[in-house]
């Protein structure tokens, strides 16, 4: 029940859809000062959420400081959370990738510096049908074509969701008790409510945020004052995550 509110709320939160009904409101008033007030509340929050420095400076209060790879030390283990393919695309032949890629492909890397001794990878899918092959199992294959020996590749396939990543993974570190230490791999945003999902567990981690979404602050006449419709897009991010990290609270998962 959890999943399926979790996919209708990432919907209602989408500025996109409140833009939209202000002005749909203001084309059913009667009431002219509704009317106005309906389609000038729309406007703004249209300016607001297109506008991209303050799309970025929103970013760059969220998403954690960047981790140098050489000053990583050695671990047992890479956690890599899911989230960054596309499960139900054809042909199933390849890995057919989203935005967050880094996040196996920076753990391969640190894997080939000799940061990680092992890489465990946790996602089943966030679709609500059937698919072809779990999250897990697509990034598996990524890591075995880049050389990754396959005894060095821990998959859980179970979960849907950050709560469950922890939950599941902890369940499968159960049977391997020579790891202990353990670096968190996951996107910038999303690193907040996954290192607190885990520390719910009593799953204890570093963490190496990847997939980071901002850029140096600037202040640059186009992003100062150009409406960019992925300023649009990068809030949507931004605020399901939010609203994810203050759910997760209120449920006592992180």
């Amino acid at each position: 029940m959890f999943f399926l509110l979790s996919k209708l709320l990432q919907f209602l939160v989408s500025p996109l859809l409140w833009m939209v009904a202000l002005f749909v409101l203001g084309l059913l008033f009667r009431n002219q000062a509704k009317k106005r007030l309906a389609f000038r509340t729309g406007l703004v929050l249209l300016l607001f959420f297109t506008n991209p420095f303050l799309s970025n400076e929103a970013w760059l209060a969220w998403e954690p400081e960047s981790v140098l790879m050489k000053d990583v030390p050695v671990y047992d283990a890479g956690i890599v959370l899911t989230g960054v393919t596309e499960v139900n695309k054809s042909p199933h032949d390849r890995v057919h990738y989203q935005e967050g890629a880094e996040r196996i492909l920076d753990a391969i890397q640190l894997y080939k510096m000799g940061k990680l001794k092992k890489i465990l990878i946790s996602g089943g899918s966030g679709a609500i049908k059937d698919v072809e092959r779990t999250e897990a199992s697509n990034l598996q294959q990524t890591a075995l074509y880049a050389g990754v020996p396959a005894g060095d590749i821990l998959v859980e396939e179970r979960s849907r969701n950050t709560h469950e990543n922890a939950r599941f993974t902890k369940e499968l570190l159960q049977n391997q008790p020579q790891l202990k230490k353990f670096l968190l791999i996951t996107s910038a945003f999303h690193m907040r409510r996954a290192k607190g999902c885990f520390e719910k567990v009593g799953l204890k981690t570093d963490t190496f945020p990847v997939d980071f979404q901002t850029h140096d602050r600037s202040f640059h006449l186009d992003d100062l004052l150009v409406p960019d419709p992925e300023a649009l897009q990068q809030w949507s991010k931004l605020i399901h995550e939010w609203v994810g990290y203050v759910t997760y609270k209120l449920l006592d998962y992180s």
